[in-house]
């Protein structure tokens, strides 16, 4: 049996990342990390289903973070698989982090695209201009089509299916500094892609930037890095679905942390902190310079989570879980059920 178990092949495995922050210098740290990544992904994912990126691939949004990553991305291109994107607080937000944090929603149209295309004169106008500040809709607009440009995804929310699997991405729909804000449509659309061909021994795959609160590593209430506005009415779609597996971003707690994997049996969906490439956090509220990320194997009967580290190429002690489906559980149980009926008639 264990020979039988060392042989057996996935049906399908991919990879997650997140928080890549690369930013407009090449010889940045974060910049650094996702090439040795990237590097380090192609020596075990031969027959992958893709890469699956939760969100803030960049620092700020700037074309010359795009650029970057696109040349980071050309150096391995021939021996990765293909790449999703979700969107992230720092790809699309209303400020950019930096020091001082830009507040691009108390400028004008012309001052942000000078600030968003980084010309020289920052796009300012005459003084005692009488130009009002950016509306919220045409700041959205210009940050999401940025997004969408570089990656080519459409949208803040797509799903794609990819051999027999689905994979669902979640986003926002707004320039929030920090936090999902989902529309009632998004949610709506959510329900009906979940119910496409849903069957319960077959893991459905979703991908959200922020967590739910109280689920994963660095979300639960006191730590203060949950973050989806519509946290309960996500909840209730989910509850409907046990057999979804949820992976978010946006904490970067490190995969030794507890509450890597928030587990909700037959009630709630699966739920996992993919860490992050560009830098770690950790339980004691430290910066850790390092970077992890998730590789994914799926199985007729459960789905096997593992945690990689990409600075020395190992996989991480302790970092491994199993998901079994739900029919799986469901099965055994009416089986036991079935038995303990036989003896009671006995």
């Amino acid at each position: 049996m264990e020979n039988t178990n060392k042989l057996e092949q996935p049906l399908v495995c991919f990879e997650v990342i997140t928080d890549t922050h690369v930013t407009d210098r090449a010889d940045h740290i974060h910049n650094r990390h996702l090439e040795k990544a990237l590097a380090d992904i192609t020596t075990y994912s031969s027959g992958s289903s893709g890469i699956m990126h939760v969100g803030d691939l960049t620092d700020r949004g700037l074309p010359e973070e795009y650029i970057e990553l696109h040349r980071i991305l050309s150096m391995y291109q021939e021996s990765l698989p293909e790449i999703r994107y979700t969107v992230g607080n720092h790809d699309i937000g209303v400020i950019l982090w930096q020091d001082p944090p830009l507040n691009l929603s108390t400028m004008t149209e012309r001052e942000v695209d000078g600030v968003l295309e980084h010309q020289a004169d920052m796009g300012k106008g005459e003084p005692g201009s009488t130009e009002e500040v950016i509306s919220d809709s045409m700041l959205w607009n210009k940050r999401l089509n940025d997004f969408a440009a570089a990656t080519g995804m459409k949208g803040s929310y797509h799903d794609h299916w990819i051999n027999g699997y689905q994979y669902i991405f979640l986003g926002t729909e707004q320039p929030h500094p920090k936090n999902c804000d989902m529309s009632a449509e998004q949610l709506e659309w959510l329900e009906t892609k979940l119910s496409e061909d849903a069957a319960p021994d077959r893991p459905i795959f979703v991908f959200l930037h922020q967590p739910l609160i109280n689920t994963v590593a660095g979300s639960m209430k006191e730590q203060g890095w949950y973050g989806v506005n519509q946290d309960a009415e996500l909840k209730a779609v989910l509850r409907h679905y046990p057999q979804v597996i949820l992976f978010s971003g946006h904490t970067h707690w490190q995969l030794e942390a507890q509450r890597t994997m928030y587990d909700g049996g037959d009630q709630m969906a699966t739920m996992f902190n993919a860490a992050s490439v560009g830098y770690l956090w950790t339980d004691q509220d430290e910066h850790l310079e390092g970077s992890q990320g998730l590789h994914v194997d799926v199985y007729p009967d459960r789905v096997v989570v593992k945690g990689r580290d990409f600075v020395t190429g190992t996989w991480i002690e302790n970092a491994e879980y199993i998901v079994q489906l739900p029919k799986i559980k469901k099965m055994v149980t009416n089986h036991l059920q079935s038995e303990n009926s036989y003896s009671s008639k006995d």
